[in-house]
């Protein structure tokens, strides 16, 4: 892509020709040696350029590319660690990475499989051989060159002898490419780590998607450290190798140096994924010679099949394999790929449309009687949910809820419990709290592990006053692979629309009595999700072939009587595209500009009025990345380096642009004079709706994880306080006009 304005004209005496592309700690651009020779330059972030931290490990991965340069990596041509701005030049390397070919021509025939299996075990054992330990092995650090693929970026790479440099609020590394030692106990990673993220690449270029995929970050993080990989669709011989990389202990995993003879040893084509065939047999004997005869290791086996076929595991596949590449691209703040990664447990989406349900603040609010600042943890069903909560605000009660938590209530002034409700089973798709009205609150209840094949995830009603269930009812879970986002149940004044378990109709409810008011099927051969935006409800609709073959491009838009459920005349409207709130009484939608299946940003804006029908479509300057919001109409993406953007919904122009600290931001919320935006770390920046000037920014308040994209708002405006979720169920609450002290 081309030089942006704002762009350097040369780096190091180095011109300058094309941006190659960005990350979370840096730019790469496309430059030339005076002999005209071309090389990538990566040119570190401002922002972290004065941060101790970062330049140190800038350095180590400095030293460790120049240690491992060879024929398999990208050689160092030049650097200047210790610039004011620190940057670093590697000889260009000319193709596609992995995720790009499978973005676009889908999974690699046998043998191509199999010379990329090769490929990378060489470049494997020639970076464990000089001592270093990559940690980041994933797709897009693979670039398929015509002289075979290249193991790019050791920006988290460290040496065997060097002691690992943690980072405050960072998981290193790529959770759906990570082996457990990695997401356990990072100081324990050494070689055998990369042995198991290359077994995920090999099952990732099979298949499409990776052996522990799911639509929530944290439940990829478990199955990678607790349950079996899911290897059906893997070509048999390749198979029981990749199995072996897979085995969750370091010591069951062979070298790279072993990996090599094995692959070497498969038959040229692969065979077929009858896990009972020739080729099978012949490899589980080559694995048992050169790795696993020993009496106490067994043989591996092969991995159980997967879920049953029920209409929800259907769905699930189907939202698993059109969000797979949007998951790779929310989890990883990639550095190109500097490596820094984040789970963020609020998925990729928003719960509550254009109106959060946040109450909003206007300048001069008080405070709740009796406030201090505060921080509380609200444990879940399961110690191995760490789901982030949302929370609504309704009066001194604030009601949240999320991942092992159905719901609690908290009294904002000091953050003490009233009670908690707790949810035996993990979400699949990050889903937050559905709601509150004055009497009850409405929260999503999911199926245990272990639960009978065909057990649903529930919408629950629970009684505000005292956190009693008072009715629950199965929920249809499609509305992302529809809408973009994770709503599958809406508050609407005293009732709450779900989808039904069939997802054939929505179905509307008294939230307190659970009495069915009126049920509405579908239009015919569409699948729908509702949609709240202020006080209106909608249905949005795609028809079953683009939603079976996981490529929404259209949509239809009904208005829904709240009353009697009675649809109105459906409105086209161009996508995919994302519903974002409200602005002079027109629906706000962002249009997503997709690669292949893969999210790359947003690049127009419709803007549809249910009264006359009209649908207006404005193109953005450029694609804008980052996660997406919508306050007091206006629209924000905030990007995952900090950057937050304000763009006109009616004419797509940009109001202003702002940098802040805040990586992987989510927002914005609005109250008390400003906008706040919040990462799953608790950082939260307050900027000024006119122009974005920052007026002040936090320092983390939890030990979590940041960079994620697409999360909903984390902050809840309670007259003059603001209440923040973060990581691991943290809540925490401060006066705005006393926010803490950063530094």
């Amino acid at each position: 892509m081309s030089l942006r304005g704002g762009d350097p004209a040369e780096i190091g005496g180095y011109p300058l020709e094309a941006r190659l592309g960005s990350g979370g700690m840096g730019t790469v651009f496309l430059a030339r040696t005076s002999s005209g020779r071309p090389v990538a330059i990566k040119l570190i972030h401002q922002q972290f350029a004065g941060d101790d931290e970062f330049r140190i490990r800038f350095r180590q991965e400095v030293a460790a590319a120049r240690r491992v340069s060879g024929a398999f990596t990208a050689a160092v041509v030049d650097a200047a660690p210790e610039a004011e701005q620190p940057w670093m030049a590697t000889t260009y390397i000319e193709g596609p990475t992995l995720a790009q070919r499978i973005a676009a021509d889908g999974p690699l025939n046998g043998a191509e499989l199999r010379r990329l299996g090769i490929g990378l075990a060489e470049a494997l054992r020639d970076i464990h051989r000089v001592g270093v330990v990559h940690r980041d092995l994933k797709p897009s650090n693979v670039v398929l060159s015509p002289e075979g693929p290249r193991v790019i970026d050791f920006g988290i790479s460290r040496a065997a002898d060097q002691q690992t440099l943690t980072m405050t609020g960072r998981v290193i590394g790529t959770p759906p490419f990570m082996s457990p030692e990695q997401l356990q106990a990072p100081r324990d990673v050494g070689p055998r780590s990369d042995v198991f993220s290359l077994g995920t690449l090999l099952v990732y270029a099979a298949t499409g998607r990776g052996p522990f995929d799911s639509d929530s970050p944290y439940m990829t993080a478990y199955q990678v450290v607790h349950e079996e990989p899911s290897l059906d669709a893997v070509p048999a011989a390749l198979r029981v190798v990749v199995e072996s990389c897979l085995s969750k202990e370091p010591e069951g995993r062979p070298s790279a140096d072993e990996l090599l003879v094995l692959l070497r040893d498969l038959p040229a084509d692969l065979g077929g994924t009858d896990a009972q065939g020739s080729g099978a047999g012949r490899t589980r004997d080559m694995i048992t010679q050169h790795h696993l005869a020993t009496p106490d290791t067994p043989a591996p086996t092969t991995a159980p099949a997967g879920p049953g076929t029920g209409s929800t595991g259907t769905i699930g596949r189907r939202l698993r394999r059109r969000w797979r590449p949007v998951l790779a691209a929310a989890v990883a703040v990639t550095a190109i790929g500097g490596g820094a990664a984040a789970l963020q447990a609020g998925g990729f989406g928003w719960n509550g449309g254009g109106d959060t349900g946040n109450s909003v603040a206007t300048p001069g609010a008080s405070l709740p009687d009796g406030f201090a600042s505060w921080r509380t943890t609200v444990l879940g069903g399961s110690e191995n949910t760490p789901d982030e909560l949302r929370c609504v605000a309704r009066g001194d009660a604030l009601f949240c809820g999320g991942g092992g938590v159905v719901a609690t209530r908290i009294r904002a002034s000091d953050g003490s419990r009233v009670w908690t409700v707790k949810s035996p089973g993990v979400p699949v798709q990050g889903m937050h709290l559905v709601g509150a009205t004055d009497d009850t609150v409405l929260g999503y209840r999911f199926a245990a592990q272990g639960a009978p094949q065909g057990a649903l995830d529930e919408v629950v009603a629970i009684d505000a006053d005292s956190g009693r269930e008072l009715w629950s009812v199965p929920s249809g879970a499609q509305s992302q692979a529809v809408t973009g986002r994770t709503q599958d149940a809406v508050v609407v004044g005293s009732a709450v629309v779900t989808v039904d378990a069939s997802n054939s109709r929505f179905e509307a409810r008294d939230a307190h009595s659970g009495t069915v008011a009126w049920r509405t099927p579908f239009p015919a051969g569409t699948q729908c999700a509702p949609v709240l935006v202020g006080a209106r409800l909608l249905a949005m609709c795609a028809t079953d072939a683009e939603v079976d073959g996981l490529e929404v491009r259209h949509c239809a838009l009904y208005t829904v009587d709240r009353a009697s459920g009675t649809l109105g005349r459906p409105i086209a409207v161009n996508g995919p595209a994302v519903p974002m709130g409200v602005a002079d009484g027109r629906l706000v939608l962002l249009q997503e500009h997709m690669e292949g299946w893969e999210l790359a940003g947003y690049d127009g804006v419709a803007q549809v009025d249910p009264a006359s029908r009209k649908v207006t479509y404005s193109r953005l300057a450029e694609t804008y990345e980052g996660t997406p919001g919508m306050a007091d109409g206006t629209l924000y993406v905030s990007s995952q380096t900090g950057l937050v953007t304000a763009l006109d919904p009616a004419t797509g122009r940009k109001k202003w642009s702002r940098q802040t600290s805040v990586e992987g931001a989510s927002g914005p919320v609005a109250g008390d004079g400003a906008l706040y935006f919040s990462s799953a770390t608790g950082r939260v920046v307050a900027l000024s709706p006119s122009d974005g000037k920052a007026l002040w920014t936090t320092d983390p308040q939890a030990d979590g994880l940041t960079g994620g994209l697409g999360a909903s708002p984390r902050v809840t405006v309670v007259g003059r306080a603001v209440v923040v979720a973060a990581a691991k169920n943290t809540l925490f609450a401060f006066d705005t006009q006393k926010p803490p002290k950063s530094g």
